[in-house]
């Protein structure tokens, strides 16, 4: 995946600094957790006209597999990675091996806590935690991971929610819940209107089925 807007955005355009989203990648993430954001975040760049783009980031450059085996290809290694303006960082089976993962712990502890926002998806939230980021935060992550979060130090535990907004700090549950707090998050770093417009192109109103019940 190519950031947003294409590597002529990175650096200055013209007068102006392009501003960097940076979605942290790492084995077994969960797919959604990581490219429902990065529709958000590469339509809203996209708008931008080059003040900001999407990149995505991994122990080395190249590609990374999913859990369920989709391969998403790094545009950067943590040791080349820009500076960033927000960090996202998704969840999945593989955040419990990358939050024991010094290298993925410093990088997020380090770029993360230079982003004017932190944020994760999912079970990203231990790996935030595990960084340093969320002391004193109210957080959440997907209710299957809600007591074991609760069981850590330091945080304030939101259940029954999208997104939890606290300070810098925006954590989402499982999944398609990335979607809406990305979608919060861009109305928060330009406007309301410019989160409708990207809802719009996505034609994100979500109406799902209705299934019928089968009896147990």
């Amino acid at each position: 995946m190519a950031p947003a807007g294409g590597p002529s955005t990175l650096g200055q355009i013209g007068e102006r600094m392009t501003n960097t989203i940076g979605i942290v990648l790492y084995p077994d993430f969960e797919e959604l957790d990581a490219i429902g954001p990065y529709e958000v975040f590469g339509m809203f760049a996209g708008m931008s006209t080059g003040t900001w783009q999407v990149v995505t980031i991994a122990d080395s450059a190249g590609p990374v597999r999913s859990h369920s085996g989709l391969k998403v290809v790094a545009d950067h290694g943590f040791d080349d990675a820009p500076p960033l303006k927000v960090i996202v960082v998704p969840g999945g089976l593989g955040s419990r091996t990358a939050v024991n993962e010094k290298r993925c712990v410093d990088f997020v502890r380090s770029a993360g806590g230079a982003a004017e926002w932190q944020t994760s998806v999912c079970t990203g939230a231990f790996i935030l935690h595990e960084s340093g980021l969320l002391n004193g935060k109210k957080v959440t992550t997907h209710w299957g991971a809600i007591d074991m979060l609760r069981q850590l130090p330091g945080i304030e535990v939101v259940d029954d929610v999208r997104y939890v907004h606290d300070g810098n700090v925006l954590t989402s549950a499982g999944v398609s819940a990335g979607i809406d707090m990305a979608l919060y998050l861009v109305s928060l770093l330009e406007d309301e209107q410019t989160a409708l417009n990207v809802q719009k192109m996505m034609e994100y109103y979500p109406k799902p089925p209705a299934f019928e019940k089968v009896p147990a």
